[in-house]
Formats: structure tokens, C-alpha cells, sequence
């Protein structure tokens, strides 16, 4: 069956609304009324003039038209008894009737059903008398700033006082002035809650409750929240139940606005509505047909399966007001570049208030004009595109804010971020199954005198057991890892070797012993007789700091090993410890122990991989000022700070058989270090506001998009080792600490789940207010025109799923888009690729064309209609025309399945076998008439083994294809690159 549907409202939500509608196959018909420019222009629609506000005519109006359903959008007309006039004609309405309608409608009706079904709100109280309203202003016990006209004002009826004046005069402005008329005749006087502010929307059938992505509303017209005010299902479930109890029934969308506050989510206010502009950016990641959920709606039939939404996407809106809104609005202003937005994927624009001329160009009309949407697979890159494409549209007087969805970002990164450790090389949980699977064989070794197993801080050996009378001794071993990179590249080589002691010797501190002697390790491929002095130097002065003495070291000149310019650290430190003394003493800690810190003096040496990975996404380099530096330091000095070494500070306190335990923050963070020195029933309990988290910290997470979970087990985030005592003993060993400033961080705690064993309270929070100055930055390097990548295939499209991966990943900066894929062959496994991703695909046949030229004119005509900037060509098994390439030239690039220019042509991997060469490879390049001639852009070896099969060897080459040539299309994209008219490449660094 074919229905017909009426959507009451004019907005940018009801464009939203009537835009979705149209997408139903259920839907024939879509009447809107009065509808503006924007909506006109959707499928299916017609725009119908009523008298919306006498509910009689548009009831008979809907039932003489045989309308199906009536989707009302704006609050009044549902307050005024609109949905009680279509049911009592038999037509279904999408919103509440007049009852429901005053959860919004009447503010102190609604503050009065809060407190009476305990759901959780502002403190306030209401009045019709200006005096005792404002005698409460000043006298109640709270910050009694938010002044509320109690029935519907446009959207304007609430005002947040920056002080008791402020509100008082808000006060008198609605009950004395009469400002909003009727709608002022009682004011309702609230609590100023302090948090974020989110809004969430849920379907109801007045039964069930499905909710809608969460959305966050910026209210405000100008940035950072400033200027006038424009506008937990746990929560909506008591809402309807609550009004099902009062015989009230509620059909359509509930919308709570809360305020996420450190006591939990309070309701700001219901509304009894989609909300607007929250609509325009939640109904684009919807999967469902809007139309069959609003039937449900409407028969009692709701079920959440029903609502379906997209994933792994985020969705962004910014609106563009007109010259004065939202004091006054101009209008009559003529609107471009429109259409170039309308054709990027992921792309919409709805209109709020436009016109068009006798001409036939688009007007702005008042007001809010339109809201530019966009969706992304991260809030970073939906942001940036979003406010790119505000940038794109053009009318006078145009205004709009930048920092749409900055409040967010840096949260949706903790939570979502996709870089980690294990993708920078380093797996701490294949570290963790090497252990296990090593232990049979260290214990095969054991002799008298050793003392536990593998896995500790250090190993231990009881000279008593084995025959002698000195204590027990400790060992620790431990290199500087990818630190060292970044002391190759910067050549500064005078800390690490502080590095390397520290690593050691923290390690022997965890079992209560005194470092007493030091080794090093030196190993390279060339020995430079400077650069080693300045190692050792540093190997000396972590010994001082860390009061053991350098007894000697091996200096190891290997050229097979290490290039020229590299060497390798490792060192080994041996302590000792009275018997008596050793820890941790795990059967001594108990529920509500202390837990210490001490601050680390920042990275340490740990996670490095992940920090060079997050460097060259940034594209930044060592001699730049560091954007995280507290005193102007470059990001070279300050990635090289040297780890903290504790071992003077922490004897003292050790020598007071006062610590439990010590733990030293290394490799593994918070997660894996602290278990190490606690029982298997006990967990901790730290909060992160008892910290100072460094803004290195918060940068990696920022730039890297590094989420909590991982930020947590790969950096010390600020504590480079901690301590536990009893509670009664904290102030003894607090003094002994002194002088590396410790800070009291949580304590212990029973635990049953070993994976909820390092519970970090506020650690999001905490973080993220270190994110947030960066978040502008990356919105901003995000909202650069990205260019415009066609795709041309003829198979499975391994190659383009690397491109659509790394475009999509924000965190790359890759600089550009796909817009569209050719294949040259039907139903092929790469055109799948593309629909899944939502790239526009486009089969284009050879076989059908008299002509290579014939053929690839028609591909020309395909990339010019979508706006085409660069092409590249991945597995596209045809001879590309001499016009084609020379139409794209500079801007079309191939990857080739061996090191060019060796083994050109279609069969590389049988010729290098053939030849016997034992390195093969791929390689990115610009495209030339001459077959694989080009400029050469990028490349990488791959060992061919003594077995290889064509098979075996591409496969290899394949995984190197997919490194690279999404790396050589950053290149081209950013502009790091250009062809030359010589055919060599122009570097741009």
C-alpha cells in the first residue's frame, strides 16, 4: 500500500523530516505546509498552503486529501490541540496530543511531573509574582540563575544570568514587561548546573522508548558559547511511564536536554518534539524508513529492531545565520555555492529560511538561512567537513560558528580513537604470551638461590641459599627502545644514556633493593667516538642520580648489524635487599591501603613507537617549538626529557618497612605495571584530578586520536611510579617523598573481575581539558579542501580498500577524498568495496567502445561530472589512451608490483622469479605514456625467499602496496609533491 503524508512546519526540521519521508518506498505522496525553498525541492513533495493554526480546516483539509498520517513539527501546533483534532477524524498523527504537549508546552507543569516521578532535575521553584521570584534569586541556596518563561516562546524564553542582577532583571523583563506575553504570565526560576550539555531523542509509541543517537546542541551564536540563547533513557522511560500512569498518552518524539553534571545527568527540560537543529544532523546516520517507524509509532507497535542506525559514523551540523540573527536578520541576500556542496558524498544541506528571487537564485530570508551537514568516521574529520563546506556557501552578512562539535572531539577521540600501540609495532600482549611461553624453559635453569620467575620488575637471587651470607640480590635489564630513534634523527644523544639507568634501576627499586653496581651495553654498526662519549656521559649520570656505580660495559662495533649511523643500548643494574625488606609484600596489602604518586618528568621510555607513528601524522619535526611545551622547548628536547629516576627520594621511604609495594609505570602503563605488586583479589581505585597529566599527554591523545583504553596501557600519563602504605602510615612516608613532590592518587580495593582491576576515575575528564586547545587546530588542518580522488579497478580492489581506509582515517591526514570508483568489469569484488563505503561506482565497459580513445573519453566525461582532482589507478588492467594521460597529467598515479624500473609490464612477479633477484617490491608513480616510466614517488622492498610462487611473492608485494600508496597519495594531495615538466618530482618540504 501507498501512503500519503502531511508534514506541518517550514524549518530546517521539517526538510529533514520530508527529506527522510521521501526515502521510503511506502511513501507515494509528501504534502508540506507551509514548507520553505529547501523542501520544494525533495522527491515527492508538494508544498501546500494552509491555515495550520485553525486546527479544524486542517484536519478537514487532511481527510477530504486522504492523508495517512500528519507529521507535526513545531511545539505550538501541538499545543494548540492539532493531534486531537486529526484523531478525532481517524487520522494518525506523528506527535503528542494537547495533554502530553505541556511536559514542554507549560515549564512548571513539567517541573512539578519531574518531582513527582523523581526524575532528576535543577532545583527551582516557580512564580507570578516578580518580587518573591527575585527575593529568591538572592536568597536561595544555590545559584538561582536560569530564569524560565513558563509556556512556549519561540525558542527565546530561557535566559542563563551571568550573575543575581542579570537574573533579576530577566525576571522583571518577563513578568513585569510581559516580554513573551501569555507565555511569561509564570516564570520558573532554576538552579545554574555546571557540565555538558547533550541532547537525547527517543521514538515512543507511548509504551516503548527506542532512542536516537545522542546530539549536542551549541545554542549559542557566537564561539566558546557566547551571546544570547537561541533555542540517559532511563530519563525518557520515567517520562512516559509517569505520563501513561496519569492516563496521558504520548506518541512521537520525547527529547530530554541534559546536563551531564559530576552528580549524574540532570534534566534541563522535555520536549515534546523533534528538535531543531538536532534533527537535521541525527536523521542522516538513520538506516531505517523514518515513515514505518512513525506508523509503529502511531499503531502501538513499536520495536526497537525497527531502528536501525548507520555505523561507525559521526554526524555534524553547523548553521549559517543571517547578518544581525539573532537580534535582528536580514534578508534578500543571494546564496551560492550550493550546489558544489550537494554532490560530496556524506554531504547535506537543509534549508531553514530561504527565498528565491524573480530570477530564480536563492535567498536568504531571516533568520537561521540553512545548516550544513556532514558525516564522517570520526567527529573530527565530520567537523571539519562540516564547517569546510560553511566556508564553500556564500551570501552577505553570512555567520556561523567554528567550533561546532570542539566540546566533543576530544571525548569521541578517548572513546573512539583507533591508533594504538600493536598498530605502531609494538604488541604488549604478544610481550605478555612470550613470557608464558618462555617460563618452562627459565625454570629448566633454575639453581639454588633463585627466587621467583620471570615476569617481575627484576629477578632475584638469595646468596644465603646458595651457600653464601649476603642478602638477596636484584637484577634488572632494560634498553631505551624507539627512543633512540628520535635521538638518531635530532642527534642529541647526552640523555639517554640517563634513559637507560633510570629504566634499570626503577626496576630494582620494586623489590625494595638499593641499586648498587651498573653495566652498559654499546652496540653499532659504526662506532663514532663523539656520539658514544655523549652516551656514556649520560650512562654516568644516571648512575650518580641513581647513587650505583658504573663497574663496566661492552662496546660492541657490529657493521652487519646496525647502519652507520645507529647503535643499540641495553643496561643491567644489581641491587641488593635485606631479606626481611623485600617487596612487594603482597600479603600485607588490604582494602583502603593508600596509593602514592610520583610524577614522571614526562614520556619516560615507553611508547615511542606510538609517539613517532603520532609525529609523522602531524608531519611536524624535532627542531619545530613543541605545541605541548610549557617553556618553548622544540618537540625534539622535549620527547628526549630523560625518565625520572626515583631511587634517592624512595630508599628513605623504604628504609621505613612502612611501603607495601612499589610499582614502576613502564611499558603497559597503569594497566599492566600496578597488578604486578598487588594480590589477585585486589584492585585499585585512582582518580586522575590528583595529578598533574602533562600536556604531552594530552597532545598524543589529541593529534594521535588515541583513545583512554590505550593511552592508559602505553604511557605513564604523568606518574612515573607508585607507592602503597596503610592509610595511618601516609604521612610518615609522604615526608620521605618530599622532594619529588608525591601526590596521595587513590588507594586499594577488593576486585573479583581481573579486568576491571585499575579502575582510573576522572581520567577522561582530566584529559580532556588538556585535548581541548588542541582540538581547534586539527579541525582547522581537517577543514582544508580535501582533493578529489577518483578510483579506476578491474578486480577485487585490495588496493582501493587501503585508499578508502586511509581516507577515512582522520588521523592520517591523507588530504583527500574518494568520490568515485570506475571499473572497467561488472560485479567485481572492488565495486562491492566502494558500495560499502558509500562511494559513488560506475561501470564502464571497454568491450562496449570501438576504441581505447572511445572508451576512455567516456571515464573523462565520468570524473569531470564530480569534480575529479587526482586518479589513481589501482589494478586498472588498461592501456590508458595518450589523450587520457596527458589530460591527467601531474595528477595520475599507479602503484606497480615491483622496484621500478626492473620488471615493468603485466607479469613483474613471474620476471623476478624468473631472474632469481632476491629482493622484489612495489612502487607508487606518476603515470606516463610509456608503460611504467614514470616519475617515481615512492617504494618498498620485499624479500623474495627460496620458495617463493607467483602467488607466495604477490601476496607479500600486495601488503607493501597497501603501506604505500595511500602514503604517496597524502603526498600528492598535500601538495608535499609536484610533477615536474622535466617528468623528475619537486619535493615541497
Amino acid at each position: 500500500m501507498q501512503y500519503t503524508v502531511l508534514v506541518i512546519g517550514g524549518g530546517g526540521r521539517e526538510h529533514a523530516i520530508a527529506w527522510k519521508l521521501s526515502q521510503s518506498p511506502h511513501v507515494n505522496k509528501i504534502y508540506v505546509s507551509p514548507g520553505n525553498n529547501g523542501i520544494s525541492l525533495v522527491d515527492k513533495v508538494s508544498l501546500v498552503k494552509l491555515n495550520i493554526k485553525d486546527n479544524k480546516e486542517t484536519a478537514k483539509w487532511s481527510k477530504e486529501n486522504k492523508i495517512n498520517l500528519v507529521v507535526i513539527g513545531p511545539e505550538e501546533y501541538l499545543a494548540n490541540g492539532l493531534a486531537d483534532e486529526l484523531k478525532d477524524v481517524g487520522i494518525n498523527c506523528f506527535g503528542p496530543q494537547k495533554a502530553a504537549s505541556k511536559i514542554e508546552a507549560d515549564k512548571y507543569w513539567a517541573k512539578e511531573f519531574m518531582d513527582r516521578y523523581q526524575i532528576s532535575t535543577a532545583r527551582w521553584k516557580g512564580f507570578v509574582n516578580a518580587d518573591e521570584a527575585k527575593k529568591f534569586v538572592v536568597n536561595a541556596p544555590f545559584p538561582a540563575l536560569v530564569i524560565k518563561a513558563s509556556g512556549l516562546a519561540a525558542g527565546k524564553g530561557v535566559i542563563v544570568a551571568k550573575d543575581k542582577e542579570e537574573a533579576c532583571k530577566a525576571i522583571d523583563e518577563i513578568l513585569t514587561n510581559k516580554k513573551f506575553g501569555s507565555a511569561g504570565e509564570s516564570v520558573v526560576v532554576e538552579e545554574l548546573l555546571e557540565g555538558e550539555e547533550v541532547s537525547v531523542l527517543a521514538f515512543t509509541d507511548g509504551k516503548t522508548i527506542v532512542p536516537m543517537a545522542p546530539a549536542q546542541d551549541h545554542k549559542r551564536i557566537f564561539n566558546e558559547d557566547k551571546g544570547p540563547n537561541t533555542g540517559g533513557m532511563d530519563v525518557l522511560q520515567k517520562a512516559i511511564d509517569g505520563l501513561r500512569q496519569e492516563h496521558i498518552p504520548f506518541v512521537g518524539v520525547l527529547y530530554a536536554g541534559l546536563m551531564l553534571t559530576k552528580s549524574g545527568p540532570k534534566v534541563l527540560e522535555f520536549n515534546c518534539r523533534f528538535g531543531d537543529p538536532e534533527t537535521q544532523v541525527i536523521l542522516p546516520l538513520l538506516d531505517s524508513d523514518l515513515f514505518s517507524i512513525m506508523k509503529a509509532c502511531c499503531e502501538e507497535s513499536l520495536l526497537e529492531s525497527q531502528v536501525v542506525w548507520k555505523e561507525d559514523l559521526f554526524a555534524v551540523g553547523i548553521i549559517l545565520a543571517s547578518q544581525g540573527y539573532p537580534v535582528s536578520s536580514s534578508k534578500g541576500q543571494v546564496i551560492t555555492g550550493i550546489n558544489d556542496i550537494l554532490h560530496k558524498t556524506n554531504h547535506f544541506i537543509f534549508h531553514s529560511g530561504t527565498n528565491t528571487s524573480p530570477q530564480g537564485e536563492l535567498l536568504t530570508n531571516g533568520g537561521r538561512v540553512l545548516i550544513t551537514v556532514s558525516l564522517a568516521p570520526s567527529l573530527a574529520l565530520a567537523a571539519a567537513k562540516a564547517t569546510h563546506a560553511a566556508q564553500s556557501i556564500s551570501f552577505e552578512g553570512k555567520q556561523f560558528r567554528t567550533d561546532i562539535a570542539h566540546k566533543g572531539i576530544a571525548r569521541s577521540i578517548l572513546h573512539h580513537g583507533k591508533l594504538t600501540y600493536k598498530s605502531s609495532g609494538v604488541d604488549i600482549e604478544a610481550g605478555d604470551s612470550l613470557i608464558s611461553a618462555i617460563k618452562p624453559v627459565t625454570c629448566a635453569t633454575q639453581r639454588l638461590g633463585a627466587i621467583g620467575s620471570i615476569g617481575s620488575f627484576g629477578g632475584l637471587f638469595d646468596t644465603k641459599a646458595a651457600g653464601y651470607k649476603d642478602p638477596i640480590l636484584v637484577s634488572g635489564t632494560d634498553g631505551v627502545g624507539t627512543k633512540l630513534k628520535i635521538a638518531f634523527e635530532y642527534n642529541k644523544h647526552d640523555t639517554v644514556g640517563i634513559d637507560l639507568v633510570a629504566m634499570c634501576v626503577n626496576d630494582v627499586l620494586a623489590h625494595g633493593a638499593e641499586p648498587l653496581f651498573f653495566l652498559d651495553y654499546f652496540a653499532c654498526g659504526k662506532l663514532n667516538v663523539n656520539i658514544a662519549n655523549d652516551v656514556i656521559n649520560g650512562v654516568s649520570e644516571g648512575c650518580k642520580r641513581a647513587g650505583c656505580s658504573l663497574i663496566g660495559g661492552e662496546t660492541a662495533e657490529m657493521p652487519d648489524m646496525y647502519s652507520n649511523e645507529e647503535y643499540d643500548l641495553a643496561g643491567f643494574a644489581v641491587g641488593a635487599v635485606e631479606r626481611n625488606d623485600l617487596l612487594p609484600r603482597i600479603d600485607d596489602i588490604k582494602q583502603g591501603d593508600i596509593i602514592i604518586g610520583l610524577p614522571s618528568s614526562g614520556i619516560h621510555s615507553n611508547g615511542f613507537s606510538l609517539v613517532r607513528k603520532v609525529l609523522k601524522l602531524t608531519d611536524k619535526k624535532y627542531s619545530d617549538v613543541a605545541p605541548f611545551s610549557e617553556n618553548n622547548g622544540t618537540i625534539g628536547d622535549e620527547l628526549l626529557e630523560p625518565t625520572k629516576i626515583y631511587v634517592k627520594a624512595v630508599i628513605p621511604a623504604l628504609r621505613t618497612n612502612l611501603v607495601k609495594a612499589f610499582a614502576h609505570i613502564t611499558g603497559g602503563g597503569f594497566t599492566e605495571n600496578i597488578p604486578r605488586v598487588l594480590p589477585k583479589d585486589m584492585g585499585v581505585v585512582l582518580d586522575a584530578t590528583l595529578w598533574k597529566i602533562q600536556p604531552i599527554f594530552a597532545w598524543l591523545a589529541a593529534v594521535g586520536e588515541i583513545n583512554k583504553q590505550e593511552m592508559l596501557k602505553t604511557f605513564n600519563c604523568g606518574i612515573g611510579a607508585i607507592l602503597i602504605c596503610s592509610e595511618k602510615d601516609k604521612d610518615k612516608i609522604l615526608t620521605k617523598l618530599q622532594t619529588e613532590n608525591p601526590k596521595i592518587i587513590g588507594h586499594v580495593t577488593n576486585c573479583k573481575e581481573s579486568k576491571t582491576r585499575i579502575n582510573v576515575k576522572n581520567f577522561e575528564e582530566a584529559l580532556e581539558l588538556g585535548m581541548k586547545r588542541y582540538i581547534p587546530d586539527i579541525v582547522t588542518k581537517l577543514s582544508k579542501p580535501l582533493k578529489r580522488v577518483g578510483v579506476l579497478i578491474s578486480g577485487s580492489g585490495t588496493n582501493l580498500q587501503a585508499l578508502i581506509d586511509a581516507t577515512r582515517d582522520s588521523s592520517q591526514h591523507i588530504g583527500a577524498e574518494i568520490v568515485l570508483v570506475i571499473s572497467n568489469k561488472p560485479n567485481v569484488e572492488g565495486l562491492k568495496r566502494a558500495e560499502r563505503a558509500g562511494i559513488k561506482a560506475k561501470v564502464i565497459k571497454h568491450t562496449d567502445y570501438p576504441s581505447r580513445e572511445a572508451f576512455d573519453s567516456v571515464m573523462n566525461v565520468e570524473l569531470d561530472a564530480v569534480g575529479v582532482e587526482i586518479v589513481c589507478l589501482a589494478g586498472f588492467m588498461r592501456i590508458l589512451s595518450e589523450k587520457f594521460v596527458n589530460r591527467w597529467r601531474g595528477a595520475l598515479i599507479n602503484v606497480h608490483p615491483s622496484l621500478l624500473p626492473s620488471f615493468k609490464g603485466a607479469c613483474a612477479h613471474k620476471d623476478a622469479l624468473a631472474i632469481g633477484v632476491r629482493i622484489s617490491g612495489c612502487t607508487v608513480h606518476f603515470v606516463e605514456i610509456d608503460i611504467d616510466s614514470g616519475a617515481i614517488i615512492e617504494q618498498a622492498a620485499v624479500p623474495v625467499l627460496p620458495h617463493d610462487t607467483v602467488e607466495s611473492l604477490q601476496e607479500r608485494v600486495k601488503t607493501a602496496e597497501h603501506r604505500i600508496f595511500p602514503l604517496a597519495l597524502k603526498y600528492l594531495a598535500t601538495g608535499r609533491i609536484q610533477l615536474k615538466k622535466d617528468n623528475s618530482i619537486m619535493w615541497n618540504y
